[in-house]
């Protein structure tokens, strides 16, 4: 799967709501009631990324939780990307 270009990018990122590309990655930053409530939602986020075989580099500090989606394979953002940040968007509505 190849890396998309930076117009293909920007125009995925258009239906994305609270994605942003910084360096290159899709990038979220959430906040949540508590730990716990941070911890149930990456591993909700986990086992979508096992079945995609597409994993986020990601941090939790209590109750905080930064996404960074790329393709470090492909040396960019994909097709992928884009999709495994759809589901995470859906795992928190």
């Amino acid at each position: 799967m190849a890396a998309l270009s930076d117009t293909e990018a920007r125009s995925r990122l258009a239906g994305l709501d609270g994605w942003e590309i910084v360096d290159g990655k899709l990038h979220r930053e959430l906040s949540f009631t508590d730990f716990g409530e941070a911890f149930a939602f990456m591993t909700r986020v986990a086992l979508i990324a096992e079945k995609l075989d597409h994993h986020p580099d990601w941090s939790n500090s209590w109750n905080s939780v930064t996404i960074d989606i790329v393709s470090h394979a492909e040396g960019g953002l994909t097709e992928r990307c884009f999709e495994l940040a759809a589901r995470v968007s859906e795992v928190l509505r």
